[in-house]
């Protein structure tokens, strides 16, 4: 006769075998749970490199030296009224013609072109056009600056340190309908107030701060409160701050000139290839061109010279006439003409300098100068050393006094011609404004010129120690 107690003990069925198996199977459960996080532990390396963890694109600190040797820049966050918030009142930017029409829409770029490109370049590169405005230099840069590689969202590893003011548009607003000298002032006083608030402001006195202005430099140079423009620049606050601007003053070392937007943004470099090989072997019909209108107002206004010089050239001279504003932002006509001339004449604008200079350039055109102001003191970052490399000038009083402007083209070998378009398109990646797929900068453009210039310029304030 079996025992009773050895009986259930031993028989699977009772309840304590049950117990003593679930017991053993969680114990070796939890010695293969261990030793599988200790596997991990000391293989995590390798893991990872396997199977590496996603990350989010966002600007860090991580970054090491050789991926931004010049340095790293911290954006400021202005609360919306300084710039966005302009870009949402849109309608009050401009009393002539209405922004809200996509004018700034694209990150700035603008509507894209959909007709009229067809039958001047390869339908591969006519996505790249769009209708930009000559006033849309702060949106751009805010938009590409926001997803830089360079970029810190910590200022304490910042090198330099971003402004984003939309200071062209704020003081467009007030530029006309006799808008008082306050009202004109009142955004830049609002920001200085903001900024010399802020504890990386306070250590530098705003020398490694630099900020974007889309207009040219005298619309913030106002001495007297009767006067045109903003006096921005004149405050006390801005002293130190580096401005980037479509036109500078070239006798203050704050200012910098940067190239006026056009329509021409490419994404790749490969894009921007095209564009230099299309328009290297462009076959051009015309000896020079001019796109522009009269001063009417202006007494003995320059560009009537030209045009009469244009008009009695007997076919070598192409013009587009853009009186009112049948030229705003460019046209495929302005385009088209400055793809079939060997040089373009570019005076001064309403002031020394115009968009139509790089306009023309990107079109593999020569720039002819009247006024040195126009562009050899102006865009040093971004033009040649040698001016006689790229452009060709003639003196405006020499030209007053009966000087044949296609008499001194004509005059230039055809191989000195070929050379100085080659320059031209050379240069054309530091003329544009790039379209980066996804804030991925991989092109060499105007905006990674400036940027770098800016940094270079911090690097070397810092060495030399001359700050007054």
């Amino acid at each position: 006769m079996i025992p009773l107690k050895k009986h259930i003990i031993n028989s699977p069925k009772s309840p304590l075998s049950l117990n003593r198996y679930r017991y053993c199977r969680h114990a070796w459960l939890f010695i293969f749970f261990i030793g599988f996080q200790i596997f991990l532990l000391f293989s995590s390396r390798s893991i990872q490199y396997l199977f590496p963890t996603p990350q989010t694109p966002i600007p860090s600190s991580v970054s090491g030296e050789n991926e931004c040797p010049l340095g790293r820049v911290y954006v400021y966050d202005l609360p919306p009224h300084f710039n966005t918030q302009l870009l949402r009142n849109c309608n009050e930017i401009n009393p002539w013609v209405s922004p809200c029409n996509n004018l700034y829409s694209n990150n700035g770029f603008g509507r894209r072109v959909i007709t009229g490109l067809a039958t001047i370049m390869p339908e591969s590169l006519a996505g790249a056009w769009y209708w930009t405005d000559q006033f849309a230099l702060e949106v751009i840069y805010h938009n590409r600056i926001m997803n830089y590689p360079c970029r810190v969202l910590e200022p304490e590893s910042a090198t330099a340190f971003y402004i984003p003011l939309y200071a062209g548009l704020a003081v467009g607003r007030y530029l006309w309908n006799n808008y008082s000298a306050d009202d004109r002032d009142r955004d830049c006083v609002m920001m200085l107030r903001w900024i010399q608030n802020q504890t990386y402001f306070k250590r530098s006195d705003g020398w490694d701060h630099f900020i974007t202005m889309g207009r040219i430099s005298w619309d913030f140079r106002r001495s007297k409160d009767e006067d045109w423009g903003s006096s921005c620049i004149y405050m006390p606050g801005m002293r130190n701050i580096t401005r980037l601007l479509i036109e500078r003053n070239p006798w203050d070392y704050f200012d910098v000139g940067v190239p006026y937007p056009t329509g021409f943004h490419p994404t790749t470099e490969s894009d921007l290839q095209s564009w230099q090989d299309f328009v290297m072997t462009r076959k051009r019909t015309t000896l020079f061109c001019f796109a522009g209108a009269t001063r009417g107002f202006i007494k003995n206004d320059f560009r009537t010279a030209l045009l009469s010089q244009c008009y009695n050239s007997n076919g070598s001279c192409r013009v587009v006439d853009c009186g009112g504003s049948k030229c705003s932002n460019g046209t495929s006509a302005i385009l088209e003409t400055f793809l079939d001339s060997d040089f373009c004449l570019q005076p001064r604008g309403d002031s020394f300098t115009r968009r139509s200079i790089f306009d023309c350039m990107i079109a593999g055109s020569i720039p002819v100068f009247f006024w040195k102001r126009t562009a050899y003191y102006q865009y040093q970052w971004f033009l040649p050393d040698e001016p006689e490399s790229f452009s060709v000038f003639i003196d405006r009083n020499a030209v007053k006094n009966g000087t044949s402007i296609k008499m001194e083209l004509e005059k230039i070998p055809r191989e000195v011609v070929k050379r100085m378009r080659e320059k031209v398109i050379e240069y054309i990646p530091k003329f544009v404004y790039a379209n980066p797929n996804e804030g991925k900068e991989t092109i060499t453009d105007a905006f990674t010129v400036a940027i770098d210039g800016v940094l270079n310029r911090i690097k070397d304030q810092e060495e030399a120690g001359y700050k007054w």
